[in-house]
């Protein structure tokens, strides 16, 4: 399992974001990515890594759709391969 950090910005229209969060969250349900949101970024769990790009494009190119003209997009990927690791998991290790 891929589990991985983005934040999509778009840069220079105005103070509040969420308009463009709530596209780029519509895609990622749109297509099945798992996510969880949080005040700073979306974390997403994918099966592979072509999911995971796929599902970055479009919802990096959703933002540009709705009027940004500049777009920051940062992905932390976390691909882990001597075990299956999901978000829960990560979260229960900590507990």
């Amino acid at each position: 399992m891929i589990i991985a950090q983005v934040s999509i910005a778009p840069v220079g229209v105005g103070v509040s974001l969420s308009k463009y969060v709530k596209k780029a969250l519509k895609v990622f349900e749109d297509l099945n990515v798992s996510v969880s949101t949080n005040a700073m970024a979306t974390v997403i769990e994918c099966e592979d890594m072509e999911t995971l790009f796929h599902a970055i494009q479009t919802a990096h190119h959703a933002v540009i759709d709705a009027g940004a003209q500049r777009v920051i997009t940062e992905i932390k990927i976390d691909d882990r391969r001597d075990k299956n690791a999901t978000v829960a998991g990560k979260l229960a290790s900590i507990k």
